[in-house]
């Protein structure tokens, strides 16, 4: 099984808060489709033929594509993959792009998952992102979503932002669930350097929340949510039964996945490919793709970062006929100490996080790393 992720570099507005790499000049969008269709062909051989699962239009903002665009990706994609056996092909959708045209233009092609970028229910917070949309336009985006046939449906929100109360985001929770969607993702904002958001730290226009706030809203968001229904299968996602993605899932299982367009990234488990976050590059097809082999110890700490952080946690069998009987006698010593403290557990002959632990998982994750061969 595999999965293609296709990155779309244009967004009609920059948020405060990311890091993707995005371009708002959308002068150069035929020449991007056009170097985009050039890469599919180069690269279809890198899934090996294995049966693709999942596809799925991330960014920037996908929905800025139109009709005529999609045409020639879909028509491309099937040219070079099988994709009758697809069993989820998302597309991340800006709330403020949708309206009854797009959703029957949308209609025309295989999707069937939707992904909203919401963040909030608060125009206040939305304003501050510098979102597009407002707190009606994302519940028109949905509910016109819903009516078009469309049952599939994951919402991004966002906690942790400069003023933002616990009732706040309480109620940025409650707002989620009562519209009866599938799918929750849920991030904590972060001040990547770069950004106009850290900028504005830097300078001491805004000050970032008391961790002891962020740690009661992410308590909060798992509390809330599983009380809804709501399964928390990865440390930032949650899910009704059944409604996991199964394209971030992959990742999470070392899937093989071909990543195309400018800042996407490829794996097979052996060799890691990464598009330069260039589009003058992407093109004009410069040789824009850095290629690393993977060694032995980024292979097992790969396995450490995608196994420990879902909640069905680390198969330790499985470890053992990967890595041997010293890598695993390695990872349980350092997990022994978090056992004890309650931050881990062993059922089932899984290592996973326990509620406590989800709190600190980047330094156990990263405790258990090999660091020298």
């Amino acid at each position: 099984m595999a999965g293609i992720y296709i990155h779309v570099p244009f967004c009609a507005k920059k948020c405060l808060y990311c890091d993707f790499f995005s371009k708002t000049d959308m002068s150069q969008k035929k020449s991007y489709i056009n170097a985009l269709i050039n890469e599919i062909e180069r690269r279809k051989l890198f899934l090996d033929n294995q049966t693709i699962e999942t596809l799925y239009f991330g960014g920037g903002t996908p929905s800025q594509l139109e009709e005529e665009d999609l045409n020639l990706i879909f028509e491309k994609l099937n040219s070079c993959f099988d994709l009758s056996n697809c069993e989820e092909i998302t597309i991340e959708v800006n709330p403020d792009d949708v309206n009854k045209d797009y959703i029957q233009m949308l209609n025309k092609f295989p999707f069937n998952r939707i992904s909203l970028g919401v963040q909030s229910f608060k125009d206040s917070d939305l304003k501050f992102l510098n979102r597009r949309h407002s707190s009606m336009g994302a519940l028109d985006a949905i509910k016109l979503i819903k009516e078009s046939g469309y049952s599939n449906i994951s919402l991004d929100l966002m906690y942790g932002l400069p003023g933002q109360t616990l009732e706040d985001w309480k109620e940025n929770i409650k707002k989620a669930i009562d519209l009866n969607i599938t799918h929750i993702s849920a991030y904590h904002l972060i001040y990547e350097e770069g950004t106009p958001l850290y900028k504005l730290v830097e300078k001491g226009k805004i000050k970032e929340i008391e961790e002891e706030l962020s740690l009661k809203m992410f308590i909060t968001l798992i509390s809330d949510l599983t009380k809804a229904g709501f399964i928390q299968y990865e440390i930032s996602n949650f899910s009704l039964p059944g409604f996991q993605s199964k394209h971030n899932s992959s990742y999470w299982k070392g899937v093989t996945y071909l990543g195309l367009g400018p800042g996407a990234h490829s794996y097979n488990g052996k060799t890691r490919l990464s598009n330069r976050s260039d589009l003058r590059m992407y093109i004009n097809e410069e040789n824009y793709t850095d290629e690393e082999h993977l060694s032995e110890k980024d292979i097992f700490n790969d396995y450490i970062l995608t196994t420990i952080r879902v909640m069905e946690g680390m198969d330790i069998s499985d470890a053992k006929l990967r890595f041997g009987e010293e890598k695993i006698k390695h990872i349980l010593s350092i997990a022994e100490k978090y056992i004890k403290d309650g931050k881990l557990e062993i059922s089932d002959n899984r290592l996973r996080l326990t509620a406590d632990g989800i709190f600190i998982s980047d330094t156990i994750m990263s405790d258990m790393m090999i660091i020298d061969d």
